[in-house]
């Protein structure tokens, strides 16, 4: 998940964050690093965060540290650490007389971080006679508490340079050395895991320089080359032809990129099938620690599986991971799994990665480890709000040999009913997750761009239409058969309404929830769940045979049984003589090619309109470029002069840049969506659906595409204010009275021609309507609603038809959030924010500062206020606290103007709690 937008928001609207990385700290915080520019200068903010970093909210920041000749990264990763395929890499920057050591996570976006700042770095040592003022960042350290705020908050040990020159580092500032690639069609491989392990002494040497390289062999000439370690980190290419590298190596040229267009149309060429054994296990562990070995879970199999994917949900249950990612069952469970796995042989740890307690580990047989390479992990919450990752999914992506895999382990909506949301569940992280790629021409790969994808999890969908006594009598006689034909997820693939392409192995053991904790026994609290087979495991590719498919009743700490799946994969291997054969055969002919040609492109559409577009809801059309021309041609949607971006915020176009091989095409999908962000300009009339997009090819011609369109107004994304003095739906009120209001928001004096409402009719709706239905709902504000019935909600409150709200609770529930979250001015306006700090600990004082606020917003936050007081009478049946609900509401009620850390998140709660307390006014 790009957590870049959560540092662009605490920024100013010059400054720019080119790219950030996640850096693991300790299980309780970690850093999030942002490379920021401004005005041609650039410097790395330092923020700490304790959950998915979404809005500004959601980060602090620590410290900031110049790129200037004052600066060096260095890294310090050891030989040892080289040798391990999915090890972290450590680096050290510095910045005058002080260093800061980081460990930045295996994988591609690493890569590219550093990238990004070694080129920041390089520009700044190529006019050394120019000296960087850095005026623009004095104000965030104004704002902070002084510099050197990293060591207090992160206790990272701070050193003196002149220690580290004395252990051999050396010309620390000198500036880093650029990539240059030969255009003789030769493309170069990285260090095998062997030579890397061969290494002597210290590794210590600077991102980005030639340093400390080896030379390495080029294919296909015999003629070796330097290669700069930041290009191949953890690379892990094993032969001269693994396709791995040759096609995903950074600033590819028009004929890089046609070579690797015509080694993959020719793979066939130069590859064979070989099998290896894939072990899939998925554990829904109920918040339990791991009381029992799991051995008869992982060490099942007769023979030692090639790799391992290990998947758990529910790894802690408490507050603090629900609303924060933050867990020490982390370690205690990673712990467990390698303990039990098969004993016959020896396992590396590849890649871990977790969202709160859903937890996927990836091993590979150490003889097995030089051959994974492009490692990455990502993450999607689809919680409320998307915020909440109690539900959602984590995957890993990789290649072994030439074969791309990946790999997800989600954890579903639940309850018995909520089949539809776990079908949007599913497609929600079809869409959402995605895989960074090495070169930034190439669009990210979506969990279906792979050879193979494999399914695991707790999907929780259950059986239907068969009371408890009857599924229990065919358990009894074992009729998996016919149980299996009650199956939700059965049936939902069989309509294709999820999952389609994907098989399943036959089941022929009992359901694997739900049961009493520490037994073999059926649930038999008062719920008395319906037996159902919530953990599945799917796969999705050719070449695949499942050897077993079983759940393992030995295990009793949770509620849930383990299951696991054998599958034998048939992998791609490269041949080497057939793959030089084909490379050279293919620089042949592109050096055939007349390059003079002019590339030229046919536009499917010349313009393009968008159709009552609305908020929150996706539009796309696609439009077709044809390269008609001699030549294989590059494109790219350029910035229009005195524009930051190539298109409005509201619009992308995916992919905004790739490559067309001659006589090829690609499909571009123009995307419009309305967010918080956009949507009050566009309320008011102030922005309009429009925009020109410039279309640019690489030594060609550029093609203007004009976007036209109409936005309905909606309450989503407007003030407050506004909405008071709306007594029609938002729809029906003419334009030009939209434009006086919000013209007029900030003006509280300003001439009405009627009483305003107490409060805007949309909010009254909404909670009117959980107060009379939801007041006793479970789970209400923590489970999400579906995506549907918003829409059918917004439609309702925009347009007063219908009279009475659609949808569930939970789905009510959620557009009220997203109501409030989208207001321009939020309840507790921006100007009142740092009296309610001030104050946050005296009770008295909190209700002095809500009686200053305008009487629309006072009357919004007590209403508010009053009917949360009326859930938290209803807890024993919702299961609400106060510090749930003053989690949930204090960061949408006050929200800070620029920032807000940890220490101001709980000030905001702690404020919000007096409102919420028996007897508060």
């Amino acid at each position: 998940m790009d957590q870049s937008v959560a540092i662009q928001e605490t920024l100013e609207k010059e400054e720019n964050c080119l790219i950030c990385e996640v850096v693991s700290h300790s299980i309780t915080e970690s850093i999030l690093l942002g490379l920021v520019e401004s005005s041609k200068e650039h410097a790395i903010f330092i923020y700490t965060h304790r959950r998915m970093a979404i809005t500004a909210d959601d980060v602090s920041l620590e410290d900031i540290v110049p790129v200037s000749l004052d600066f060096a990264v260095v890294e310090i990763s050891s030989p040892e650490e080289l040798a391990v395929v999915g090890a972290d890499t450590r680096v050290r920057v510095s910045y005058q007389e002080e260093a800061l050591e980081l460990r930045l996570p295996f994988g591609s976006h690493s890569r590219l971080f550093l990238s990004e700042v070694n080129r920041a770095w390089s520009d700044a040592c190529k006019s050394p006679t120019h000296v960087p003022t850095f005026e623009w960042i004095n104000k965030y350290h104004k704002a902070n508490k002084g510099p050197g705020v990293v060591k207090q908050a992160l206790g990272t040990t701070f050193t003196k340079l002149n220690q580290h020159r004395k252990t051999g580092l050396s010309g620390a500032r000198s500036p880093p050395a650029q990539n240059e690639w030969q255009r003789s069609g030769e493309m170069s491989e990285p260090l095998r895991d062997s030579e890397k392990s061969d290494q002597k002494g210290s590794s210590e040497r600077e991102i980005g320089s030639n340093s400390g390289t080896q030379k390495s062999r080029v294919c296909p000439s015999p003629e070796s080359q330097a290669i700069s370690r930041d290009d191949l980190v953890h690379a892990s290419s094993h032969t001269t032809s693994n396709k791995a590298q040759i096609l995903t190596m950074p600033q590819f040229n028009l004929r890089d990129n046609l070579i690797r267009c015509e080694l993959l149309k020719n793979e066939d060429l130069y590859t064979y099938r070989e099998n290896f054994s894939l072990f899939l296990g998925t554990y829904n562990v109920n918040g339990q620690t791991p009381k029992e070995s799991l051995s008869p879970w992982l060490s099942c199999t007769l023979d030692p599986p090639d790799m391992y994917c290990v998947g758990f949900q529910e790894l802690d249950l408490s507050k603090e991971a629900f609303f924060f990612n933050d867990t020490p069952k982390e370690l205690e469970w990673t712990k467990a799994v390698s303990k039990g796995l098969h004993p016959d042989a020896k396992y590396a740890l590849v890649k871990l990665v977790r969202l709160v307690g859903i937890m996927l580990i990836f091993y590979v047989k150490k003889e097995h480890a030089e051959f994974i390479s492009e490692v990455e992990a990502e993450t999607v919450g689809t919680g409320i709000m998307g915020r909440m990752g109690n539900k959602g999914a984590v995957a890993i992506r990789f290649h072994f040999h030439n074969s791309s895999i990946c790999v997800v382990n989600s954890h579903l909506a639940a309850h018995i009913e909520e089949y539809e949301r776990r079908n949007q569940d599913y497609k929600d992280i079809c869409s959402r997750l995605q895989f960074r790629q090495l070169e930034p021409t190439q669009t990210p790969l979506t969990i279906m761009k792979h050879d193979v994808v494999l399914w695991i999890g707790d999907l929780n969908y259950r059986i239907s239409d068969l009371d408890v006594s009857n599924v229990k009598e065919l358990i009894s006689k074992k009729d998996f058969e016919t149980l299996h034909s009650y199956d939700q997820l059965k049936r939902q693939i069989d309509e294709e309404a999820v999952f389609v392409g994907f098989v399943e192995g036959e089941i022929d053991f009992q359901p694997t929830y739900k049961y009493d904790t520490g037994s073999d026994k059926w649930d038999t609290s008062e719920k008395c769940r319906v037996p159902a087979w919530c953990d599945r495991v799917l796969w999705r590719g050719k070449n695949i045979k499942q050897q077993h498919y079983q759940s393992h009743m030995a295990l009793k700490a949770s509620d849930h049984k383990p299951v696991s799946s054998m599958l034998e994969i048939g992998i791609k291997r490269v041949n080497s003589e057939a793959y030089k054969k084909t490379f050279e055969e293919i620089v042949r002919n592109i050096d055939k090619m007349e390059n003079e040609c002019i590339p030229s492109v046919t536009l499917s559409k010349q313009e393009f309109h968008f159709k009552d577009v609305k908020f929150m809801q996706h539009q796309a059309e696609t439009l077709s470029l044809l390269n008609d021309g001699q030549v294989p041609c590059q494109f790219e949607f350029i910035q229009k002069p005195n524009e930051y971006t190539y298109c409005k915020p509201w619009l992308t176009a995916n992919p905004p840049k790739g490559f067309i091989a001659q006589g090829g095409s690609v499909d571009i999908d123009l995307e419009v969506f309305v967010n918080r962000s956009t949507a009050p300009e566009l309320n008011s009339g102030k922005e309009q659906i429009e925009d020109i997009l410039v279309l640019h090819l690489e030594r060609g011609k550029d093609y203007f595409i004009p976007l036209t369109g109409n936005y309905l107004p909606s309450c989503y994304g407007s003030s407050i204010r506004s909405l008071c003095h709306l007594r029609d739906p938002i729809q029906e009120i003419p334009q030009e009275t939209l434009r006086d209001l919000a013209e007029s928001s900030g003006d509280e004096n300003a001439v009405t021609v009627e009483k305003p409402l107490d409060i805007p009719k949309e909010l009254w709706m909404m909670v009117d309507h959980l107060f009379r239905n939801a007041i006793k709902q479970e789970d209400i504000f923590q489970q999400p609603g579906l995506r549907s019935e918003f829409a059918e909600i917004r439609d309702c409150l925009d347009t007063g038809m219908p009279d009475s709200l659609p949808g569930s609770n939970h789905s009510v529930a959620e557009a009220l959030l997203l109501f409030l979250d989208a207001l321009p001015q939020p309840v507790v306006p921006y100007s009142f924010y740092q009296l309610c700090l001030e104050g946050c600990s005296n009770a008295s004082q909190c209700e002095k500062v809500i009686s200053m606020l305008p009487r629309c917003h006072q009357n919004v936050f007590n209403y508010i206020s009053a009917f949360l007081r009326e859930l938290l009478k209803n807890s024993a049946n919702n299961r609400l606290d106060v510090s749930i609900l003053a989690t949930i509401f204090a960061s949408l009620l006050l929200k800070s103007p620029q920032k807000q850390d940890l220490a101001e998140k709980r000030k905001t709660q702690e404020f919000f709690q007096h409102f919420l307390t028996q007897g508060s006014s």
